[in-house]
């Protein structure tokens, strides 16, 4: 029992109250709700804005006094980047480059730097969709960089990857679910040298893995395209699964404790499986009965159905975000629905539950307070940049199927990608750049 017990310890990772150390952040709860703001106006609240090189879809990342971030640059994503960024003012501290292991073609319509990093008190880890995964310390020093396509090949997953790494103390998890060899694998974080890799069936996703303590053990829970996943992070041995899953290719799965967690599910022209996304957005409990692992459905909502952001809970409640903007509000310890209501922009970036509130992060840059509980409460609006902003011209330009030209004129304008935050600072990233926003000194 003890050697189970100091198995689980040894595998999480260190906690740091002043830290958003990779995809969801850790918990918000050592955040102050009253630190960040409520409402702002760029011109008072936003207290730097930093242009980053290249491009990246993956939220940033925040140990102590910086904040990281991954983009990709050049025609075929020759070039991967990590920017390190001071958090007072935005200055960029160092930027490190690394030629990719496996170019493909840069464009609209594909991941680019889409996972997120995940940072610890020694390094900074960065997967890139061409395969490489990189380690680099917090002065900028490289430390060691592999290439997971040039040892298992190529990925193939029609709009490249997007699933962000997932780490213990010792090591790095990465999952890999493509039309190929799908694998879920451990990456030192001394070497870079594989610890275990574990088959998985070809799918077409691009979902993250999770790692929650179950029973106090933790597990690496895995949402992806018709099953749901449970893997010890020290063996990679798979503890159990669920099937009949439909329409789980991006949402990533959101712990309520005690071995429940959410699951969103939708569907679109790719994956028309929408009979089965009806029976498919649930909460999920797996509990222990004499050492075998047993998943069950502990409720389901046939109504709500996520776009890009995962449903999420705060105090109490869960929340899902569909396509066109409609919130919907439910018991987290039933599932009774209490509302849906629509707000302005649906978003990409998952909200963040602070205190009282839940932050919408709409795609377009316009933020959406709502207040935290049963009863739909908007508390304010906060436009971050010129809804009038002109569209980049030149990236509608460069596309000649009118499919595809009408497709990159909805993404010609900044886009919210994803968000951190730690104490009195909120971090908002777009392709090209990073704001902060914070109340005035």
């Amino acid at each position: 029992m003890w050697h189970t017990i100091l198995l689980a310890l040894t595998c999480l990772p260190a906690a740091n109250p002043e830290s958003w150390p990779g995809f969801l952040g850790a918990g918000h709860s050592a955040i102050a709700p009253e630190s960040i703001p409520l409402t702002w106006a760029p011109a008072e609240h936003v207290a730097w804005t930093t242009p980053l090189t290249g491009f990246g879809q993956s939220s940033p990342v925040i140990w102590n006094d910086r904040a990281y971030v991954s983009t990709i640059d050049g025609p075929m994503k020759d070039s991967l980047i990590v920017t390190a960024i001071a958090l007072d003012d935005g200055r960029v501290l160092w930027q490190k480059s690394f030629p990719t292991s496996a170019p493909v073609e840069n464009g609209t319509f594909v991941s680019r730097a889409a996972p997120t990093p995940v940072v610890d008190a020694e390094r900074v880890y960065c997967f890139f969709e061409g395969g490489d995964v990189v380690a680099i310390t917090h002065a900028g020093e490289s430390v060691w960089q592999e290439s997971l396509s040039k040892k298992y090949g190529k990925f193939d997953n029609v709009y490249g990857l997007a699933a962000s790494p997932v780490q213990t103390e010792d090591r790095v998890i990465v999952l890999v679910d493509h039309f190929g060899e799908s694998y879920i694998t451990a990456l030192s974080k001394a070497d870079g040298k594989e610890l275990w890799r574990t088959k998985r069936e070809s799918r077409g996703s691009w979902t993250s893995p999770m790692l929650m303590t179950i029973d106090g053990e933790p597990q690496v829970i895995c949402s992806s395209a018709g099953t749901i996943d449970g893997y010890s992070p020290t063996t990679g041995e798979q503890l159990w699964t669920h099937g009949g899953v439909g329409g789980n290719r991006i949402c990533s799965p959101w712990s309520l404790g005690d071995g429940v967690f959410l699951v969103g599910s939708q569907t679109s022209r790719e994956f028309p499986d929408e009979g089965v996304v009806k029976q498919s957005n649930f909460a999920m409990q797996v509990s222990r009965t004499e050492g075998k692992w047993t998943p069950k459905v502990s409720w389901r909502t046939e109504t709500a159905v996520p776009s890009m952001a995962s449903p999420m809970e705060h105090a109490g409640y869960a929340y899902w975000v569909n396509r066109q903007g409609v919130v919907y509000c439910l018991d987290a310890k039933t599932g009774e629905q209490k509302y849906a209501e629509r707000i302005a922009q649906s978003p990409w970036a998952t909200p963040l539950g602070l205190g009282d509130r839940i932050y919408f992060f709409g795609k377009d840059g316009l933020t959406t307070v709502l207040k935290a509980g049963p009863t739909f409460e908007k508390l304010a609006e906060n436009q971050l940049w010129d809804p009038n902003i002109k569209p980049d011209q030149a990236l509608i330009d460069k596309e000649t199927d009118p499919k595809r030209k009408a497709g990159a004129a909805m993404h010609a304008k900044p886009e919210v990608m994803g968000i951190a935050a730690i104490n009195g600072t909120l971090l908002i990233r777009t392709g090209k750049q990073l704001f902060c926003v914070r109340k005035p000194q």
